[in-house]
């Protein structure tokens, strides 16, 4: 995955009307995203299976969350996608993370928090770390992809283990932690796997608590490592 982050900076890109390629989506259900030029101008709709199957330029929503444990160490969280998702299954990633429907704004995206972690917040509750454009194309559930996505990137403090989050089941396997100064070293090419502390979701969809799972960089979303070197030494300053 390719990628470009802008620290403290935003899109600013109004909402998009319909050109026409999601004029079926109410229809059928499938979500509808404002889609963009390479300039980051609106120039539409579409579904999000022609956003990605055509590699169309939208907007997403990314958050971390951080915590200083009871010794004092700041620790980074980070989910593993569901096996079933459509774009890089089984990865870990960002804490938590979505898309922004059309007409949406990040103030909107916020409820991924709540949907997929049971953490209800605001958009005023977190601390705007900037902007990232990324490429990426791949294959997932049988299904070439090719998704562009600027996101809109955020931090968020906790004081909370990745066991007493509610996990939702239908976007994530798991949800871990590690020290930051671990994953920067993981990150930096310093370190071949880091140990990770956690929580994933069994067969029957109840949380399992885990420790020391071995960590390594091939398991992220392979984004930009500049991306996850500049988020996690922002989320330091924050605790």
């Amino acid at each position: 995955m390719r990628g470009k982050d802008t620290v403290n900076g935003g899109n600013g890109a109004d909402d998009a009307g319909d050109s026409g390629l999601g004029g079926h989506v109410r229809a059928t259900g499938e979500e509808i995203f404002d889609i963009y030029d390479e300039q980051d101008r609106p120039i539409g709709t579409a579904t999000r299976s022609e956003a990605h199957a055509l590699g169309l330029w939208h907007h997403t929503f990314h958050c971390w969350l951080v915590r200083r444990d009871e010794d004092g160490r700041v620790r980074v969280l980070f989910q593993k996608r569901s096996r079933d998702k459509d774009t890089n299954p089984d990865r870990l990633d960002i804490t938590a993370a979505g898309h922004l429907a059309a007409g949406e704004t990040a103030a909107d995206a916020v409820r991924e928090l709540e949907e997929e972690l049971g953490l209800r917040v605001t958009l005023e509750q977190l601390a705007p770390l900037g902007t990232f454009r990324e490429e990426d194309e791949g294959e997932a559930q049988g299904v070439r992809y090719v998704d562009r996505e600027v996101s809109e990137v955020y931090g968020c403090v906790v004081d909370r283990g990745p066991e007493t989050f509610r996990l939702q089941r239908e976007e994530l396997a798991g949800l871990y932690e590690a020290e930051a100064s671990a994953l920067l070293a993981l990150m930096r090419g310093e370190a071949e796997s880091v140990p990770a502390d956690g929580a994933e979701l069994d067969a029957d969809g109840a949380l399992a608590p885990v420790s020391g799972v071995a960590v390594r960089l091939g398991d992220f979303v392979a984004r930009d490592t500049a991306y996850y070197i500049r988020v996690i030494e922002a989320l330091v300053e924050l605790v």
